[in-house]
């Protein structure tokens, strides 16, 4: 299983990015997939999650309503749009993916990417 995302890079306040992450090794349409982040200092935190079928969408309040979880099962790929970015949103960010027969929830992830880089300027 491997799971590699790319998109990130420095941005100004208020700008915006779309991270990816591209799945291989797994059937892809069956897990479901989130994002978390880790701040220098700080543990990692959960982002956001959708389900398998993409009809669910979970996100922490630090992030509602500025960022888009969404899934292309044909391309093997999730993505994560950020707008309105903030000075706090910078971290290293980490698409991970469970089987659809775990609970939907924030934890209980078994496969996990590399991670890409945010940073977000004043």
């Amino acid at each position: 299983v491997q799971l590699v995302e790319s998109g990130g890079g420095l941005v100004q306040a208020g700008g915006s990015l779309k991270l990816s992450c591209a799945a291989s090794g797994l059937a892809f349409s069956t897990y479901s997939m989130g994002w978390f982040r880790q701040a220098p200092g700080k543990e990692r935190e959960f982002v956001a999650s959708i389900s398998w079928s993409g009809d669910s969408t979970y996100y922490s309040d630090s992030v509602k309503g500025r960022f888009t979880i969404s899934r292309d099962n044909a391309k093997n790929t999730a993505y994560l749009q950020m707008n309105s970015l903030k000075p706090e949103d910078t971290a290293l960010y980490y698409c991970a993916g469970k089987s659809r027969i775990l609970p939907f929830t924030s934890t209980g992830y078994a496969h996990w990417g590399q991670g890409t880089q945010v940073t977000v300027s004043s």
